[in-house]
Formats: structure tokens, sequence, C-alpha cells
């Protein structure tokens, strides 16, 4: 009884869990879109004043030399294209997958900027959507799964145990 207990309440939270994947997702594709947007804006900044002195991007990152704060914001502007770019890549995935093939580009929700960010102004709410009840569903299922996979782990591994308890009282019940 309290194995099934035990188990539907791991299935209630992984339906609980996952069903908020599909709006979770969504949040953090439009803040992946507002951080692409404006490094797009800080890249062609950067560029245009490269064009204005006759440099294209890679030349006037190479011109940034001479004192200690210039080589590192040509370090900051390196990383900065380097992010827009990652994150471009990510966007795009993301934008072009649906609410259940999102799940399988996981690994496009990689800055963790963006996931706090996210995060912290995420409400958690009962989805009525077809793609938030499908994933409470498989949320139910894989964590029901789980706890009856760790409880069958813990009856095999206590079951010599139990079975030696219990070996005596029975020998001396037959005798």
């Amino acid at each position: 009884m309290i194995a099934r207990m035990l188990t539907l309440a791991g299935g209630l939270a992984g339906a609980a869990g996952l069903s908020q994947f599909p709006e979770f997702s969504q949040q953090y594709t439009q803040r992946l879109a507002g951080a692409v947007d404006e490094l797009s804006r800080v890249v062609e900044d950067f560029d245009r004043s490269a064009a204005a002195e006759g440099l294209d991007r890679q030349a006037a990152l190479d011109a940034m030399t001479g004192s200690g704060f210039v080589e590192r914001r040509r370090v900051d502007m390196t990383r900065t294209i380097e992010r827009k770019s990652r994150l471009e890549a990510d966007l795009a995935a993301l934008r072009g997958a649906g609410p259940f093939t999102r799940a399988y580009e996981a690994a496009h929700f990689d800055d963790m900027e963006i996931a706090r960010r996210a995060a912290q102004d995420f409400k958690p709410a009962m989805p009525l959507t077809f793609e938030g009840i499908s994933f409470a569903a498989v949320g139910l299922f894989v964590g029901w799964l789980a706890i009856a996979t760790v409880l069958y782990v813990l009856r095999l591994l206590l079951w010599p145990v139990r079975r030696r308890r219990r070996a005596p009282s029975r020998r001396g019940r037959t005798a």
C-alpha cells in the first residue's frame, strides 16, 4: 500500500514538473530572442565603428591593442561576438522546433543566464493545452517508473535480509 502511494506521488510529481516544460521553453525562447536582438545591436554598432575607420570586424579587433583597458575591451567584444553567434544558432534551432521537438532540442537551453532569468519570471500553472497535457502524461509515467524502480531495487537489496529473518521462524513452526 505504501509502495503504491509512493509511486503515485512520484508519478504526480513527474506530471506536475514535466507539464511545465512547454511554457518554460516558450519563455526561454522569448528571452533568447531578446538577448540575440540586443547582442546584434552591440555587434552591428561595433561593425559600423570599424567600417567608419575602413576596417572589417577582425581587423578592428586586431587593432585593439596598446593598453590594458583596450585589450580587455577586445577580449570582451570577441566574447560578445561569439556568444551572439552561439545564441543565434540556439534560437534558430528552437524557433524551428514545435513544442514537442523543443524537448528533443533541449541541448539548446544551455545559456544559464537566460535560463535563470526565465525561471525567475516563470510562474507554474496547470497547462490545459495539448502539449502541456502530453508532457504531464509522460511525466506521470516517468515519475511513476522512477519510484517503482527505486522501490524494486530496494526490495531486491533487502530480500536476503528479510529471508534470513523469516527462515528461523518457519523452522520453529514445523518442529
